[in-house]
């Protein structure tokens, strides 16, 4: 594609936190033109009923979604639904020349037994799957920027699998011996009404769910596993916290080789991570905060070694909704259409 090509994108599931995110963001990138909002539950509702703060920034109505008006309107589709919906359509839409970006769990498995026994459906897109391309550009860049498809990896993966992936990859870890304390905001639950995320419940509480069965345990251990060249299981605990964006992932492991110290995690981490624009490996002795990475598409890295338990210690922080979601899906872009990845990213929030 040339530099210079407008590339027409559309969003099916445009209302939730992950498309609003999607259009603001696709309204400044320079080589994007946003021609197609989907969604049922608002269809024939402009945008800017459900955001008016964004009434100056498009003037779009959200349609009924149609696969046929999508393809015929839009070169790049990004699916913003819940677990079940894209794989529904995903295939329709490559078949008639789309490009896709699926921000749900329906593509993020290449088998589709571990995606039925935690997410339960009938899937009958086993081909469609397999041509899938996992969207963690830091670990798949090769892999994405030849991709018709790409699953889009969640918030809390991408703080882990980013955390973890220098310590599987080259064998530093024992086997098995990963634990993973994880926390987020509010909004990774969504933008429907829930009980337990309003502000009475939520404000000034701190509470752990999905204990020893969160859905995203499968998606760790999947990437985990191929990274280390062997099955891997993790322990993994996620916390929603009294605050409206950020994840802050911390990880432990043992340690093969006790001998190793914090300067010698920071030197691993920093040349893994070398060529990751969207990856800022920390000085040793300073740890994340999630108001560091808020509103941008950074991920950061803090490490360390404790020596009397020879565990490594390593701290992510992203915003969930940039980084671990939309952002996210704007960077796979880039690499798919040849451009630069940071190409219409933010890559600093406004502090504090």
């Amino acid at each position: 594609m040339g530099e210079l090509e407008t590339i027409r994108v559309g969003i099916v599931g445009a209302s939730g936190y992950g498309g609003v995110q999607l259009v603001r963001l696709i309204r400044d990138h320079p080589q994007l033109d946003l021609v197609y909002l989907g969604g049922d539950s608002s269809a024939g509702k402009p945008f800017s009923d459900l955001y008016p703060h964004l009434s100056h920034a498009t003037d779009l109505i959200i349609e009924s979604v149609d696969v046929d008006t999508i393809a015929d309107r839009c070169q790049v589709v990004f699916l913003s639904l819940p677990n079940g919906l894209a794989y529904q359509m995903a295939p329709r839409l490559l078949e008639k020349g789309c490009k896709v970006l699926d921000l749900s769990a329906d593509y993020r498995f290449s088998n589709l037994e571990t995606y039925k026994n935690w997410y339960g459906g009938d899937r009958a897109d086993a081909e469609t799957a397999a041509v899938a391309v996992y969207g963690l550009p830091e670990l798949y860049r090769d892999r994405i920027k030849d991709a018709q498809l790409v699953g889009c990896p969640g918030c809390y993966p991408t703080a882990s699998i980013l955390a973890l992936a220098p310590l599987l990859k080259q064998g530093m870890i024992v086997p098995n011996s990963a634990i993973i304390d994880a926390k987020s905001g509010i909004s990774g639950a969504g933008r429907q009404a829930k009980t337990n995320l309003l502000l009475a419940e939520a404000d000034n509480s701190v509470c752990a769910y999905g204990v020893a069965r969160h859905r995203h345990t499968p998606e760790i251990e999947s990437i985990g596993s191929d990274l280390a060249g062997q099955d891997i299981l993790v322990q993994f605990t996620p916390h929603l916290m009294p605050m409206v964006r950020g994840i802050l992932s911390t990880v432990y492991a043992t340690l093969r080789d006790p001998g190793l110290v914090r300067e010698d995690l920071v030197t691993i981490y920093t040349a893994f991570y070398r060529n990751s624009p969207w990856v800022r490996v920390l000085p040793a002795g300073v740890f994340p905060q999630t108001k560091w990475a808020m509103n941008s598409n950074m991920c950061y890295l803090g490490v360390e070694i404790d020596q009397r338990t020879d565990r490594a210690i390593v701290i992510s922080a992203i915003d969930n909704l940039l980084k671990g979601q939309a952002g996210q899906a704007i960077q796979c872009l880039n690499i798919m259409m040849g451009w630069d990845e940071t190409l219409g990213l933010p890559e600093l929030g406004f502090y504090p």
